[in-house]
């Protein structure tokens, strides 16, 4: 069996010889403290032997051409900036807190047409590389990794909330529903375009989507709004996934999932992550409910700051986790920085003992 063969077996909850082998990223201030505690200039993935995992189709999704990257202020130990994505925030130049945000790109309906006729065009030839046809083949003929459609900031609800700003979007439901329809059905539309002209070249087996739409009280909109404004879009990207035998259709959302997990498998997300613990998610309560759910994530990240002792409850869960088929065993989220390098190392060697040993 190839790599590739068991990243897609066990992500549509079958049986395999073995389980591929992955581990969380670190945050950039975590690699430095590692480095600074005898990783050194060593790559701690190699270390760890991780196995690769996905190949991300170099497609655009997002804003042709993009906005200039800028700093417009410094101001010490912060600067104020000008993103890809056309949004101001001011943010420490240490890279060890969020952002403040400033400004979003899209303030009215007009803000929204503009950047829709300049920046999202799917026929926009800038969109592939000029060499499509030969990165294609090569990603095709790759047996270790499952190639990816969508990520990052590429979400019905994600890419609004990115354009207006959180607080907007929100408003904008009920000030202006008209314009939160438009928006995320002609997101939809425009991606949906962009994977037909993909999939001309290129063999895809998971198509994600992103939201980040949850906190720890649940979803930031109602079930309500999802099933209207929502769901109607993923059932054109199922149709999508269905038409051309792509097996995974993948979701993601920080915070808490319980409304979000259920309207979503209903119309066919079979993988979902991170399910973190922090925000009350239990992923054996999620395998009891949804058994042909591949579950990825849901070991609680901040019991590695703590210690050996604190950590066994999760190796623990991953246990039983891996008596059903369809987990994928990972931290919740990427590694913060109060993860000490030997923390980091001896968790993931107990972690392998327990899925291989």
């Amino acid at each position: 069996m190839t790599l590739r063969e068991r990243h897609l077996r066990q992500k549509t909850c079958q049986h395999v010889d073995r389980l591929p082998w992955k581990a969380n990223a670190p945050w950039a201030e975590t690699l430095k403290r590692w480095r600074q505690e005898g990783l050194g200039e060593g790559n701690w993935e190699e270390i760890l032997g991780v196995e690769p995992e996905f190949n991300c189709a170099p497609v655009n999704l997002g804003l042709s051409p993009w906005f200039e990257e800028k700093i417009i202020e410094d101001k010490g130990e912060t600067q104020i900036c000008q993103d890809s994505w056309g949004i101001i925030f001011e943010a420490r130049k240490d890279g060890c807190s969020m952002p403040r945000w400033i400004e979003h790109p899209v303030k009215c309906r007009s803000d929204w047409e503009r950047l829709r006729d300049e920046r999202l065009n799917p026929d926009d030839p800038a969109r592939f590389p000029e060499d499509w046809a030969e990165v294609a083949a090569t990603m095709n003929a790759d047996q270790d990794r499952v190639t990816m459609l969508g990520g990052f900031l590429y979400g019905v609800f994600g890419t609004p909330r990115s354009l207006l700003g959180t607080e907007e979007v929100l408003v904008t439901f009920f000030d202006d529903p008209d314009l939160m329809h438009e928006m995320m059905d002609y997101l939809t539309d425009f991606w949906i375009a962009i994977y037909e002209k993909v999939v001309r070249k290129l063999k895809v087996d998971v198509v994600h989507i992103w939201e980040d739409m949850a906190g720890k009280n649940g979803s930031l909109i109602s079930p309500e709004l999802i099933r209207e404004f929502m769901l109607p879009n993923y059932i054109k990207v199922k149709q999508f996934v269905d038409k051309h035998d792509i097996p995974i259709f993948s979701g993601d959302s920080d915070g808490n999932l319980r409304e979000l997990v259920p309207i979503f498998h209903e119309v066919g997300v079979n993988r979902y992550i991170p399910f973190e613990v922090v925000a009350g998610n239990d992923i054996l309560e999620y395998r009891r409910r949804f058994p042909d759910l591949c579950i990825n994530g849901g070991i609680d990240k901040r019991v590695l700051a703590i210690g050996r002792e604190a950590w066994q409850s999760e190796l623990n869960k991953v246990r039983e986790m891996l008596k059903y088929p369809g987990y994928e065993p990972s931290l919740d989220h990427a590694v913060p920085p109060d993860v000490s390098w030997q923390n980091f190392y001896d968790f993931h060697m107990e972690l392998k003992e327990v899925i291989y040993g």
